[in-house]
């Protein structure tokens, strides 16, 4: 079975958010489940400059603004599966992250560097290769399955993948002709959403069938306020919609293996992760007390991500002994804010803001707990980190947070499923309160032992998951070669 795997980012090379992260450890699982996967990326100046064996796949003309296209073939190091770039310098090769120039705007042509993408990825064939299923992800590959409605004749089936709802690639009505879609595309039953053109629109009516990381999300998108006003759409394509909770790249993400902590430890042996707790503490100024409790979060600074709840905690955090380390950036607000409470607190509270991958590790591998207060969270990663490292989430009971995370009370303690502690609401009372039992339960050792163990022994690893887009895949594969558009 041939999928063809479309997606804007890829870890190492380009990441700005989780989607990364799936695009590096999904392939690779999906290969083992006997899938023959390929990439196709945009040719961004990180991605092409690591391509290895590149080869010229095929060669696309002039095309969205763009005097020359075509698509090299490849391989990006350490990854097993092969890779499609394509290659526009003039849309891609600019600095900046994926979308954003270096100011943080937009870039002003998005609509048509994206356009590309899946015009490109709809297109595309290699020889005697070609996609029985293409997987687009998110927005940025939407327009891929509208571009296979058009076919007249055998085309691919199409899955489209939803990783966060609330970025939708909205374009203004006198751009939507320069997409390159016939006219009559931009419709109500189409691409066209409240004026404007969507390409998250394009994928959700287009595509054979949906997909979204976590089965909660899956419901949540269906209502108000989560299916950001494409509800109706969901919910009448809720037989088409699938939940399939994203997993972890197990051999990068390995306490008992990872270059980036000082010291190894593993769940039957987790005594030194009190030596990187403490290694931690003295490279950011903390006090070392090796039995206060160590929050770590490691996030976006954005309304979404709920840190005006975990910022309403952190007195809280302070007055109980605990202590509290930051790694992100976002809102200036929230940041000027993070930072105030680090400067009365600097034994206590450490603000780190940027991003750097290498100290994330290090974070969740020394800290005992981690927050994710999201308001929303399709699916969340780094609540599976720290399940992973053994630093219990403290989640809001949202999306994939919902579906990870066994809250820890007196039935799940006596059964052995607790996993963490989950917020009852969404709310600075209940979070507090949610904080302040965590930190009632760290100082109970033997709970605790017993809770880190059981976080510790749950699979979040990718094969799971990539079985059942396998099974999806296989549903659609055989009908492929006869679909053809109404």
């Amino acid at each position: 079975m041939r999928v063809l795997y479309v997606a804007s980012e890829i870890y190492p090379w380009v990441k700005t958010g989780g989607l990364a992260d799936v695009t590096a450890s999904l392939p690779p699982a999906l290969a083992r489940a006997g899938v023959d996967v390929r990439l196709f990326l945009p040719g961004l100046p990180a991605i092409v400059d690591s391509l290895q064996q590149a080869r010229t796949a095929a060669e696309l003309g002039a095309a969205f603004g763009a005097p020359k296209v075509r698509v090299l073939a490849g391989r990006l190091p350490g990854c097993p599966a092969p890779a499609y770039v394509l290659d526009a310098p003039v849309l891609y090769d600019r600095p900046g992250n994926p979308y954003v120039d270096e100011r943080g705007r937009d870039y002003a042509d998005n609509h048509r560097r994206f356009a590309l993408l899946g015009w490109a990825a709809a297109h595309f064939f290699d020889g005697r290769w070609r996609a029985d299923v293409l997987h687009a992800h998110d927005w940025h590959a939407g327009l891929a399955p509208a571009w296979l409605a058009t076919f007249g004749g055998p085309r691919p089936a199409s899955v489209f993948t939803i990783h966060n709802l609330a970025f939708q690639g909205l374009v203004p009505a006198d751009q939507a002709p320069e997409l390159g879609l016939p006219g009559r595309f931009f419709d109500i039953d189409g691409i066209e959403f409240h004026g404007q053109a969507s390409f998250m629109k394009a994928g959700l009516y287009f595509a054979d069938r949906l997909t979204t990381v976590s089965p909660t999300y899956a419901r949540e998108i269906q209502s108000a306020p989560a299916g950001m006003g494409l509800e109706g759409l969901l919910s009448g394509r809720a037989d088409d919609l699938d939940g399939i909770v994203n997993g972890v790249d197990t051999e990068v993400w390995n306490p008992a293996a990872d270059a980036h902590l000082p010291f190894a430890y593993t769940a039957a042996d987790p005594a030194p992760k009190v030596d990187n707790k403490a290694a931690l503490q003295a490279e950011l100024g903390l006090a070392i007390e090796p039995t206060a409790p160590l929050f770590c979060l490691v996030s976006r600074l954005t309304e979404q991500k709920g840190l005006d709840l975990i910022a309403a905690a952190l007195p809280a955090i302070v007055a109980a002994g605990g202590q509290f380390a930051l790694l992100g950036s976002g809102d200036g607000a929230l940041e000027a804010a993070l930072r105030r409470e680090a400067e009365a607190y600097p034994a206590r509270v450490s603000v780190t803001l940027g991003y750097d991958e290498a100290l994330s590790h290090r974070l969740i591998g020394a800290a005992d707990l981690i927050a994710v207060p999201s308001r929303y969270e399709p699916c969340g990663l780094t609540q599976l980190y720290g399940l992973r490292y053994g630093t219990l989430p403290v989640v809001t009971p949202v999306g994939g947070l919902a579906d990870t995370v066994i809250d820890s009370n007196r039935r799940t303690l006596a059964d052995g499923s607790a996993t963490g502690f989950v917020v009852p609401q969404l709310s600075a009372q209940a979070t507090i309160q949610t904080v302040e039992r965590a930190m009632a339960t760290y100082r109970r050792v033997r709970d605790w032992d017993k809770i880190r163990g059981n976080a510790m022994a749950a699979d979040f690893g990718w094969d799971r998951s990539a079985a059942r887009y396998a099974a999806l895949y296989a549903a659609l594969a055989p009908a492929a070669d006869s679909r053809t558009t109404s």
